[in-house]
């Protein structure tokens, strides 16, 4: 829909011309054309406008006004995570949960009483942890979203006014917005929200994640979007990663229905994973609990490419135990016996701290204590975790393999590994660290497999926290650099006849996912709703195309000359 159009830059203002393209970053591949609607208002805010101080016989009510308001914003935010399924749910019930942490509930408080009124309060404690969060970086600063939405929503409760959120269409529309929390959008309907874009966001976010589950295209980071007014007609492009601002009507249409044709034949896909002339891929899928597992072993996922197991460890202040664990692992073992299941040790630190573990300090948490090195300074979370593993999998009959996160050098591996065979099970470490991947055929002399996991090793790649807003394209998956590094992991595991495997958000990407076959992948683990598109269209191309879009894509100089590379290629 570009040929004839222009591309325009975060300083656009005024009206935009008919067939302006906005250029964004690429979350979720699809193609829709609608109206824009965009999140109600929020509370206008002004912490240094002046308030009188709540006199002090009257803090205590004013106290328990604010904490009653909390309160109801978080009551609200879990009855909406119990109606709710998968990832939308999950995002909800951390969301009630953040609105009744007690660091910045006890920081509004002490603002109170010290006679502040209950929203300046709220005001300022929130910036302090904004601030806090986006200087640790990674997921944290993920948070300062969700954070500031707890206060609007605390505020607008405080002060009387509508709850801020997403309104519900009349006709099927696409949501625009500067950035869009998780509890603006678990809650969409597939049928009226249709797409979604953000001014800000990454392929990683919240808002890509819930427009996974929902199967409905997303752009983030695009430039320009601010000055697209409600009700204005565009094209949403989730596989280009752009939005086109009155598009010629016909055009759009036709974009649509080939977008349509191309998820009518991934609903019809069945498995198993091949190119279109016999190369085996396996499609597999990342979960993090039982209830996962079951909800991807509905999909045609051949297995479990990647189990998250901190989940179990995650908001705990003791350890859970060998049996409290093994029977985690056994739910999602059982989800699919006798097929592949990959599960990921510990992958804790930086923005998952663990409360037992005694974690530091640190300047860089994301450079720091994290994943496997984690071990350093308490072997026996690891031990007793594959213990745990080695039980699931007696109990099971199953025998899963197992890796590490954050492995960086050939050593690590080769400790890693002798642990996981002292307990009778089949080592591989991940692939994140771009010393790993450089060094992956020395690494390979001690393990059975590799996984790539693409958002920690985009991010470290790159320089570029995968969490940052202003860094999208730098933290794009089809990066040049990433990918070269991609194919020598790939070719280190060819040259000796192991698996190399890639299970970061990259794999759910059809169009990269054939990139990254014919880069040498051996298998593909991605989102659970991502599977069958996945399948479907590596199974429309044969492994020469891949291998050509594959070189095409190495051969550029941007993320963006290269998803356009590979899919001149494809066709």
């Amino acid at each position: 829909m570009s040929s004839s159009t222009t591309t325009t830059s975060p300083s656009t203002a005024g009206t935009l011309a008919a067939g302006t393209v906005l250029q964004g970053v690429p979350a979720v591949a699809g193609v829709q054309y609608a109206p824009v609607i965009r999140p109600g208002s929020r509370p206008r805010l002004d912490a240094d406008a002046p308030a009188p101080d709540v006199a002090e016989a009257d803090r205590p009510a004013e106290a328990a006004r604010f904490t009653a308001a909390a309160g109801a914003v978080a009551a609200r935010l879990r009855d909406r995570a119990a109606l709710a399924t998968g990832a939308a749910s999950e995002v909800l019930a951390a969301t009630a949960t953040l609105a009744q942490d007690r660091a910045w509930i006890g920081a509004a408080e002490k603002r109170i009483g010290g006679g502040a009124p209950a929203v300046t309060a709220v005001i300022g404690a929130v910036d302090q942890f904004v601030t806090m969060f986006t200087q640790l970086g990674g997921l944290m600063a993920e948070r300062v979203t969700d954070l500031r939405d707890i206060r609007d929503r605390v505020i607008a409760e405080l002060t009387g006014l509508p709850e801020p959120g997403v309104p519900v269409p009349d006709v099927p529309s696409i949501l625009c917005a500067e950035d869009l929390a998780p509890v603006d959008t678990a809650g969409l309907d597939a049928s009226l929200v249709v797409a979604l874009a953000t001014t800000l966001g990454g392929p990683t976010s919240h808002t890509a994640i819930i427009a996974r589950q929902l199967g409905i295209p997303c752009v983030v980071a695009v430039d320009g979007l601010d000055a697209v007014p409600v009700g204005t007609m565009v094209a949403v492009d989730g596989t280009l990663g752009t939005v086109t601002v009155s598009p010629d009507p016909q055009t759009a249409a036709a974009a649509v229905a080939g977008s349509q044709r191309d998820a009518d034949l991934a609903n019809q896909w069945t498995g198993p994973g091949a190119t279109a002339d016999g190369q085996v891929v396996a499609i597999l899928a990342n979960v993090q609990d039982g209830a996962a597992a079951r909800a991807a072993a509905e999909t045609p996922a051949e297995g479990v490419g990647l189990f998250r197991t901190e989940l179990c460890f995650l908001n705990r202040d003791t350890e859970p135990t060998v049996d409290e664990q093994a029977a985690i692992y056994a739910e999602v073992l059982n989800a699919f016996p006798g097929r592949k299941v990959v599960v990921r040790t510990l992958d804790a630190g930086s923005d998952k701290p663990l409360k037992f573990a005694g974690h530091p300090d640190e300047a860089n948490p994301a450079l720091g204590v994290r994943g496997i090195r984690i071990a350093d300074g308490n072997l026996g979370i690891l031990t007793r975790q594959l213990e745990a593993i080695a039980q699931a999998a007696e109990a099971t009959g199953t025998s899963p393999w197992v890796m590490a996160p954050m492995i960086a050098t050939p050593a690590e591996a080769a400790h890693f590994a002798g642990h996981v065979r002292a307990v009778g099970l089949t080592p591989g470490v991940m692939i994140e660290v771009p010393a790993a991947a450089l060094l992956a055929d020395r690494i390979l002399d001690h393990v059975d497999f590799l996984s790539i996991g693409t958002n920690d090793l985009t991010q470290y790649t790159m320089a570029a926290d995968r969490m940052s807003a202003e860094l999208a394209t730098l933290t794009d998956p089809w990066q040049p650099a990433v990918l070269s590094l991609v194919a020598t992991a790939a070719k280190a595991g060819a040259a000796v006849g192991k698996p190399v495997g890639v299970c970061g958000e990259a794999a759910a990407d059809p169009v990269l996912a054939c990139v990254l076959v014919g880069l040498g992948v051996s298998s593909l683990s991605a989102a659970a709703a991502a599977v069958a598109a996945v399948g479907a269209r590596l199974g429309r191309v044969t492994l020469e195309q891949c291998r050509a879009a594959a070189e095409a894509a190495l051969t550029t100089a941007s993320a963006a000359d290269a998803r356009a590379a590979a899919m001149t290629a494809l066709e």
